[in-house]
């Protein structure tokens, strides 16, 4: 059986999931909406969509993807559920905690909203975190967690505005926060340290260090970034037992104590055969990317847990978790870097960005 799906928004991000949809064949998209019709149109019109605008949702949608501003994602994921639709909610869940509440009471079971994650689903990722969990399963403990996500400052967009909620480390650094928490699993963070900072021509933080104390007794590190000319994205992990690294951008790279590690990947998009940052629907550039940075599995994954009223493989709780340690480190980071304990107890109605009141 076919799946339909919905876009609620038109951009980038919506147009990757559009050829994820046309990559797996057993999902069709049936419906567009963005805040400019325009956009809608086009991507609507090449695949064979109808044009609807955000209230007329899920027109006729059994799953929709939100990909709005984060500002709408709390109010889009609910009315689609109101209406009976699953949901995956593009990162980041949403701008409060209170909205990322309002989200999980809605899926107590966890069974229709995907958070919106890629990177969980991306083969390369997922191998890296079946190495570093074994690591601490031969009893050899991490002794170093780190994952980084640097690169340009977005020239699309309203990612600079005080409207998005929070700067890169709210948009951006969701990636590779995402990315320690899951390789650090069973351990759990309890505290956060950060620094963050500005720049004078935009109201928001432009890079961001965060120290991530988990119960096992480990601190992982986080850095975002909009200051780097070229990007890197990358997890390295290491114990007594030995090392890891994934390296995402500029090329994928899975190794282990060094040696390379092979990985369920497109061979266009590894060492030598970078992905491009950004393509349109139906380019030859985009399969390759779509598979992975995870957009594939992750819309399967959606799929499959639609079918079956089967939990989602990552939930919405992931994302408040998130969000969480997010909270904590721009309301660190407006003290100069204290240590602000987990789960946040601070206001759960303000943005990352009030938070940190720069």
């Amino acid at each position: 059986m076919t799946v339909r799906l919905a876009l609620a928004g038109a951009g980038t991000i919506a147009t990757m999931h559009a050829m994820a949809a046309e990559e797996l064949g057993d999902a069709q998209v049936v419906s567009v909406a963005s805040r400019t019709p325009e956009r809608a149109t086009r991507i609507a019109t090449r695949i064979g969509a109808a044009v609807h605008t955000y209230e007329e949702l899920p027109g006729g949608a059994d799953l929709v993807i939100v990909a709005t501003p984060p500002s709408m994602h709390a109010k889009h994921a609910l009315w689609m559920l109101e209406r009976g639709a699953y949901v995956i909610v593009e990162k980041p869940l949403c701008r409060t905690l209170a909205e990322a509440d309002a989200l999980v009471s809605a899926d107590p079971n966890g069974t229709r909203i995907l958070y919106g994650e890629n990177l969980a689903f991306a083969p390369a990722v997922r191998d890296a975190i079946t190495l570093v969990r074994s690591m601490g399963e031969t009893g050899r403990p991490l002794v170093h967690l780190q994952a980084r996500a640097l690169q340009q400052r977005p020239s699309w967009g309203d990612f600079l505005t005080a409207e998005w909620g929070g700067g890169v480390l709210f948009d951006l650094g969701v990636h590779p926060l995402a990315l320690v928490l899951l390789a650090a699993r069973p351990a759990r963070a309890i505290a956060v340290r950060a620094h963050l900072q500005g720049a004078a021509d935009v109201p928001v933080d432009v890079a961001a260090q965060v120290q991530v104390e988990l119960d096992s007794g480990l601190t992982a590190l986080v850095e975002a970034s909009w200051c780097e000319a070229q990007p890197t994205w990358d997890l390295e992990a290491a114990s007594d037992g030995g090392t890891v690294r994934l390296e995402l951008m500029p090329h994928l790279l899975l190794e282990r104590n060094g040696e390379g590690v092979e990985t369920a990947v497109p061979p266009e998009t590894r060492s030598g055969g970078q992905p491009r940052s950004r393509t349109r629907a139906g380019s030859r550039d985009g399969p390759p990317q779509v598979r992975a940075y995870g957009y594939t599995g992750q819309l399967q994954a959606a799929i499959t847990s639609t079918r079956s009223a089967r939990p989602m493989p990552v939930g919405v709780d992931l994302g408040r978790e998130i969000l969480d340690v997010v909270c904590a480190a721009y309301a660190s980071a407006s003290t100069g870097g204290d240590t602000v304990s987990l789960p946040f107890a601070g206001p759960r109605d303000r943005t990352p960005l009030q938070l940190w009141g720069r």
